[in-house]
């Protein structure tokens, strides 16, 4: 299998009046890509600009971030020419690779924008270099730009920064460097969520090294989600036991629930629901489980106290 390591350069209205900006707030204007071998050696190049159809001017920020002209872009083909021949070039068997979580997004948010057959319905597997890089050196949380990995990694620099073919270049030399870093790295993928899992039989499980992630199907509001046992449930991603939970789920500001529970072998462990919003008003939900120490646990349970006291002074406050 390849890796396809892939960056994108979108323009935006400088108005937001255009009718077409809130179904396609970024276009696309050039697709920069690197073909890696499985051992990440540079097999490949793709490099092209696209012709702008709906943006007419430069964002004014966008034009000073990447050096180019309208008229430079002028020279592009339209988006659905050019994205057919990157998928062409991609290949059968690869693995889409970049530096944070945007550009399949964006990718697939442009291919609908022009009826394109979709690149998949359901999330997508692939490597956020951004990610892999704070977890091989950093502390797995913290989001670094690309050329701060650069210069961290002693990496020349041999042609600019910011546009979409360089930016791929160098996400590749990173890529090449963390291959050797450590074994079952690479393990560590990230999912576009662009098409959420439309059935139970797509919904994502996956176990990592320091965490567990469930990605659900839709469902048309969150109380039927709430409803469902998987999406609530407690399990020990480690020995795979049912648990009782000992703080249940609550939510400080309505977008986040937590709960805690105890596995007898394991220790406590954390359950965090994000809930997001599909294209069509439904929502989906993406949990996390990990474990935590004892302190952790305390520290939940004082926050969960507090949103218990607050509510309590507001409703005696009237």
């Amino acid at each position: 299998m390849n890796y396809i390591v892939l960056d994108l350069e979108w323009n935006q209205s400088n108005t937001g009046q255009e009718r077409e900006a809130k179904e396609l707030p970024f276009e696309i204007i050039e697709i920069g890509a690197i073909k890696l071998n499985d051992g990440c050696r540079m097999i490949g190049e793709f490099n092209e600009l696209v012709k702008p159809q709906v943006y007419r001017e430069m964002h004014r920020i966008t034009g000073r971030l990447i050096h180019m002209q309208m008229r430079e872009l002028e020279r592009g083909k339209p988006f659905p020419e050019v994205a057919e021949r990157f998928l062409e070039w991609c290949g059968e068997e690869y693995q889409f690779c970049t530096w944070g979580t945007l550009d399949l997004t964006e990718l697939q948010r442009n291919m609908q924008f022009y009826q394109m057959k979709p690149l998949a319905t359901r999330p997508i597997a692939f490597l956020d270099v951004q990610k892999l890089f704070s977890i091989a050196y950093e502390d797995r949380k913290s989001r670094r730009a690309l050329e701060f990995a650069i210069d961290y990694l002693e990496i020349e620099k041999d042609i600019p920064f910011h546009r979409a073919f360089s930016d791929a270049y160098y996400t590749a030399k990173v890529m090449a460097v963390l291959k050797g870093y450590k074994q079952g790295l690479f393990s560590n993928v990230s999912y576009d969520l662009f098409h959420p899992p439309a059935c139970r039989e797509d919904e994502v499980k996956v176990q990592f090294d320091t965490y567990a992630k469930y990605i659900s199907r839709e469902f048309p509001n969150k109380e039927e989600a709430f409803a469902d046992r998987e999406v609530v449930s407690s399990k020990c991603y480690l020995c795979h036991c049912n648990l009782r939970k000992k703080i249940k789920w609550f939510s400080p500001n309505g977008r986040h629930y937590y709960c805690v529970a105890y596995c007898d072998r394991h220790g406590y462990l954390k359950g965090k629901i994000r809930l997001r919003k599909t294209q069509g008003e439904r929502v989906y939900v993406v949990k996390t489980t990990k474990l935590i120490s004892e302190a952790d646990m305390l520290e939940i349970e004082r926050r969960r106290q507090h949103m218990k006291d607050m509510r309590k002074r507001r409703k005696k406050s009237g």
